[in-house]
């Protein structure tokens, strides 16, 4: 890790990273005076999954479930209609339906009592992306500091009653044209419209951003990967367990975004998809045709070449083994985006993005 980043975290402290995803809940606990080597991991499921668990649970046990918290990621939701399709109650704070679906009255459609007070003989069920008590008691229990400062990513939608897939095109042009240096994307106060990380925020305290966002700068904390951006245009492919994200970068600089699901797509539609990106020829509209998200782009840069040299990581790159380099910032693939967030936060607080982002 480089001397700005030591310096930081010499003038912080402990600081956790958590980089949430779909699947897994990657941790990090960065400690001042310690090789990087040696500072605490932890790969877990994630705690949209740990709350699916404790609802199928509660399903097999025929106990109605009432949903408190706030938002977070749906990796619950199949398993809440489940438990509905099993003829079980299900009720839901208002709060709390957000990590089922913006509109209100598409999870009351669901069969979803929405209601402040858990009905009698109903099983709390609490939602959360980040349980302060969960952190500081495996911490505690593994004989670590609590942290000083809690960096935090998730994947956000925003609000969008009608649909989500636009709305996250919205976000990352928003992004793109605030800065094309994705330190810039670190977030020390969520914007309202990004609601998943608005609640993020709430419960750690610190800075939040986008996965997406973590995990490029994971790759570009790489200083092989920063520099040859500086030479030539990359491209950086997260094959993550969800979705997968594609950045053109030049000159540490984004110069376009795509982002689909990673299930939609087959190896050869994936390097098509890639080909076509590269060349600015991706439409938004084509990518969310075949079920993705979409693309954005910035201006176009002659001078970067055809973004060629291919950089991959994520838990699903294996899809594109062959077609690029694998990357495992300083040594682990699954912490990059955690790297990513504690680089880009310190880079971004120093000042220093600006001198790597010209």
């Amino acid at each position: 890790m480089d001397e700005i980043t030591q310096k930081f975290l010499r003038d912080v402290g402990p600081v956790l990273c958590l980089d949430i995803g779909s699947g897994t809940q990657d941790a990090l606990l960065a400690r001042p005076g310690l090789e990087c080597e040696n500072w605490p991991r932890f790969v877990l499921p994630s705690p949209a999954r740990l709350a699916a668990q404790r609802i199928r649970e509660l399903t097999l046990l025929k106990r109605p479930v009432w949903l408190y918290g706030g938002n977070m990621g749906g990796g619950f939701t199949q398993a809440v209609r489940e438990h509905l399709a099993a003829g079980l109650p299900v009720a839901s704070t208002a709060a709390a339906t957000r990590g089922i679906h913006d509109n209100e009255d598409v999870v009351r459609g669901m069969g979803v009592t929405v209601c402040s007070q858990c009905p009698e003989k109903s099983v709390p069920v609490c939602l959360s992306d980040y349980a302060p008590d969960f952190w500081a008691n495996l911490l505690r229990l593994s004989g670590l500091p609590l942290p000083h400062l809690v960096l935090g990513a998730a994947q956000d939608h925003g609000f969008h009653a009608q649909g989500n897939r636009q709305g996250r095109m919205c976000f990352w042009q928003k992004e793109l044209a605030s800065s094309p240096c994705p330190t810039k994307w670190i977030h020390a106060v969520p914007p309202v419209s990004l609601t998943r990380l608005v609640a993020l925020h709430e419960k750690t305290g610190g800075p939040v951003a986008d996965t997406g966002t973590s995990v490029l700068l994971g790759a570009l904390c790489d200083a092989a990967v920063m520099e040859r951006s500086f030479r030539e245009g990359i491209t950086v492919v997260n094959v993550g367990n969800g979705h997968t994200i594609a950045a053109l970068v030049y000159r540490g600089h984004v110069r376009g975004l795509y982002e689909h699901h990673t299930g939609m797509r087959t190896l050869e539609q994936l390097l098509h998809d890639l080909d076509q990106f590269r060349k600015h020829w991706l439409p938004t509209e084509e990518v969310q045709a075949s079920g993705g998200h979409g693309t954005v782009f910035g201006p176009y840069c002659e001078e970067a070449g055809g973004y060629v040299p291919t950089y991959i990581t994520g838990p699903k790159r294996n899809l594109l083994r062959g077609h690029g380099h694998f990357l495992a910032p300083h040594g682990d693939m699954m912490l990059a985006g955690c790297f990513g967030l504690l680089w880009g936060w310190a880079h971004a607080r120093a000042g220093a993005a600006t001198e790597r982002c010209p």
